[in-house]
């Protein structure tokens, strides 16, 4: 998945806005213009197709930031805060699962339910394997489509 397509789908399941999305990237230290917000969310084509220059690709770390602005937007900032955390360089998919466990305040077991909810089952090692800092021996990478499964039961259970 790329990040444009995760950041489109966070958006749908939590119902935002294009004025919600560009504060969320405020409060995460990222600058975006109302302008460019529909320019961001907006699919990624294939180099060769037509419309390519109306899309603006998302790096990894805005990506970040956007997820980050979104923990400050749902919890409120952190006592002591001294503005937005560094970007930490982790594998995208689970970065976003870390990330989305903390703004939204799911345990394990919500994220377990969330899967189940979309059809899939995620056994507890499993998590635990996807939520272990990168040089674990027992990290292991999210896929893209427990990453996809994982938007769907976010969307399935947070949308009205």
């Amino acid at each position: 998945m790329d990040n444009n397509d995760i950041l489109i789908r966070l958006r749908y399941a939590l119902d935002l806005k294009n004025s919600d999305v560009k504060e969320i990237f405020a409060l995460g230290g990222e600058k975006v213009d109302a302008v460019d917000v529909p320019l961001i969310l907006t699919k990624t084509p294939e180099p060769d197709d037509e419309g390519a220059e109306d899309n603006i690709p998302l790096t990894n770390d805005q990506l970040e930031r956007f997820l980050n602005g979104l923990i400050t937007f749902n919890r409120g900032p952190k006592p002591g805060d001294s503005g937005p955390p560094e970007v930490s360089g982790e594998h995208v998919n689970n970065l976003v699962l870390k990330k989305l466990r903390i703004a939204l305040e799911l345990t394990s077991e919500d994220l377990l339910d969330l899967w189940k909810l979309a059809g899939i089952n995620v056994s507890k090692g499993e998590l635990g394997a996807f939520l272990r800092k990168e040089g674990h021996k027992n990290y292991k990478e999210l896929g893209d489509q427990l990453m996809r499964n994982l938007l769907k039961g976010i969307t399935l259970n947070y949308r009205p």
